[in-house]
């Protein structure tokens, strides 16, 4: 009698192991995410696993880094030198400082992936590189990130007002407030037509004269670049401002909105 007992109930598990979804889950397999940083005026050798280790604390994203350790505008990442430099990055994460690489045919090659559907997530200085002819018109890298930035003010806090209703990014954020950073301007005072406005910046500046300026600009957004998703933001400048925690809660939910993969099943639960 034992023996029939056990021989149903070897039957009844083997039947149920069968059934759809009666397994346990398959492990997510984690996005490719390629971050190119470095370059002039930051401090990128800290901010590449400031980036990296938030990113995977709060995602199932694997980050490679093409790090540059060249502190000028004007050296190309070794990583653009291939043509292929992208291959097999799900996502890039461009946190570059290049504004004096203007070659059209090196702009027209790190373009090419984005051109061809792979996702970008574009931070600070990157927004502020690859000045090439017509600059500060709409240049190539210009409608790249979806909006045109030629400059910033001195460091003071910037108060962050997030845009409501305006998709799954930010939704339930909070206005904050950085510390002292650079706030980005909006050259032509509006977004390309192909971006959407996620969040303004206010500053408040003093000049040695002691002459007070108010400043309001977009400061993170999205862009439907020939039909690749971007994510950009301005903000980033200081290393306090990419390990706040709220920073790198909106860059790795831009990341994973641009792959379309800002779901459960990616995201991390927050510990």
């Amino acid at each position: 009698m034992k023996s029939t007992c056990y021989l149903l109930l070897a039957s009844l598990l083997a039947w149920t192991l069968c059934i759809p979804g009666a397994r346990a889950a398959e492990p997510v397999k984690p996005l490719k995410a390629l971050l190119v940083i470095g370059g002039c005026c930051h401090d990128y050798k800290a901010q590449k696993d400031i980036l990296t280790q938030g990113i995977a604390a709060r995602a199932h994203v694997e980050v490679s880094i093409a790090y540059d350790t060249d502190t000028t505008t004007s050296h190309l990442n070794p990583v653009y030198e291939k043509a292929n430099w992208a291959d097999g990055f799900d996502v890039v994460i461009h946190d570059e400082c290049s504004s004096n690489v203007k070659d059209l045919a090196v702009i027209d090659r790190i373009l090419s992936p984005h051109r061809k559907g792979v996702p970008a997530v574009m931070l600070h200085c990157g927004m502020h590189s690859y000045r090439s002819e017509g600059f500060p018109n709409v240049t190539p890298w210009f409608e790249f990130t979806g909006l045109q930035s030629t400059g910033h003010g001195p460091q003071a806090p910037i108060g962050i007002g997030f845009v409501a209703d305006v998709g799954p990014i930010t939704q339930g954020f909070a206005n904050w407030t950085t510390i002292n950073e650079e706030l980005y301007n909006n050259s032509a005072g509006k977004l390309l037509d192909t971006a959407t406005a996620l969040a303004r910046g206010k500053q408040t500046t003093k000049s040695k004269q002691g002459q007070e300026t108010n400043s309001d600009y977009v400061v993170v957004w999205t862009n439907n670049y020939r039909g690749t998703k971007v994510f950009a933001t301005t903000l980033g400048h200081n290393n306090q401002t990419v390990a706040d925690s709220r920073y790198l809660d909106l860059v790795t939910r831009g990341l994973l909105w641009s792959c379309g993969k800002l779901d459960g099943a990616y995201l991390k639960a927050s510990k």
